[in-house]
């Protein structure tokens, strides 16, 4: 790395290679129906319940989640750094390390946890593929 290069530069580069991996899905119980329609139909009819719950706001966007995390752990680090630095004479120093270091923790744990659905997205999406005659059994 060419020296004066911003380190977060790399952070960053890892957070979007984390995010771009695949989302979790909805497993399917092999049930009549299933076997009925197939693998095929069913995993169309999986992605036609993940279109409705996006379209009926049930999933928040990773990326927003991802900044919201960042800048929450920017101001914690920020703070814990200038109570730090008040006590070691260096308060604009520990404040600034204080928020590089929150939020580049914040941006990466967020990161990881993306590709994981929220909660209601799942209930959403899993009630969907009752409806339509499955049983979903968990996610992957």
């Amino acid at each position: 790395m060419k020296k004066g290069t911003p380190q977060y530069l790399i952070l960053v580069a890892a957070v979007l290679a984390i995010m771009s991996c695949a989302q979790q899905r909805p497993v399917l119980y092999p049930n009549a129906h299933y076997k009925y329609v197939g693998k095929q139909i069913a995993e169309a009819d999986a992605d036609e319940c993940i279109q409705l719950a996006i379209d009926f706001g049930a999933r928040e966007d990773r990326g927003t989640r991802v900044a919201k995390d960042t800048a929450t752990g920017a101001a914690v680090g920020g703070a814990a750094g200038a109570a730090v630095g008040a006590v070691t004479g260096n308060v604009g120093r520990g404040a600034a390390a204080g928020a590089a270091g929150g939020g580049a923790a914040s941006m990466t744990r967020s990161a990881l946890k993306s590709g994981k659905p929220d909660p209601v997205f799942k209930r959403f999406v899993e009630q969907c593929l009752r409806d339509k005659g499955y049983q979903p059994i968990g996610w992957r």
